[in-house]
């Protein structure tokens, strides 16, 4: 599993065009392009990972910056993922996003937020009349609790700059049946943030 998420995060670094390096407080643009590789489960925190890579999904995104730099911001995305088992699921959420300096080029991020989870129904079956007909795939609507770490990379450059990552997500979702009020989902990200230049 970690050989998997540092082959990502590897492969990202390499697309990644090696410029001279500026400081990345003075050249922060609002309004990036994030674009996300979803991988999804329904699961505790880091237990079974595996199961994440069998529901492939997508994200986009963008953010805001507080402070004009690029260590507090507020994130707008949405999601999709694919889930033959329990679902498959439509996200919006936004979360706050901070950054701690590591080293040049290299930036952590814990995350938090809100957001809104649909998710469909699986194919299923009721009975009606003595007799087994499909239920129909409509879904229904949820509270979403998002928290989650990434590591990724910062390449600075003066036409734009581009910003490869890998993520984990913690998810409780509210009211996805009556008899747990709160359901463990999780997250597996890779993905970039793009930058326009100046």
């Amino acid at each position: 599993m970690k050989t998997t998420i540092t082959t990502l995060f590897l492969l990202f670094c390499s697309l990644v065009p090696t410029r001279a390096q500026t400081e990345p407080g003075s050249h922060y643009r609002n309004f990036p392009l994030i674009v996300t590789l979803q991988f999804h489960a329904l699961s505790l925190p880091f237990r079974d990972l595996k199961a994440n890579f069998q529901n492939v999904g997508i994200g986009i995104g963008t953010e805001i910056s507080y402070n004009g730099k690029n260590n507090w911001a507020q994130q707008f995305s949405l999601a999709w993922w694919g889930n033959r088992a329990i679902g498959n699921g439509l996200l919006l959420y936004s979360q706050v996003v901070w950054r701690p300096g590591a080293s040049p080029g290299i930036f952590g991020e814990l995350k938090a937020g809100a957001g809104y989870l649909y998710s469909f129904r699986p194919n299923a079956y009721e009975q009606v009349n003595g007799v087994w007909k499909p239920a129909g795939r409509k879904g229904k609507g949820m509270l979403a609790l998002p928290v989650g770490v990434s590591l990724g990379y910062d390449s600075y450059a003066k036409n734009a700059y581009v910003s490869p990552f890998v993520a984990y997500q913690f998810m409780l979702v509210k009211g996805y049946n009556d008899s747990v009020p709160l359901v463990p989902q999780t997250l597996i990200q890779a993905g970039v943030r793009i930058h326009r230049g100046e």
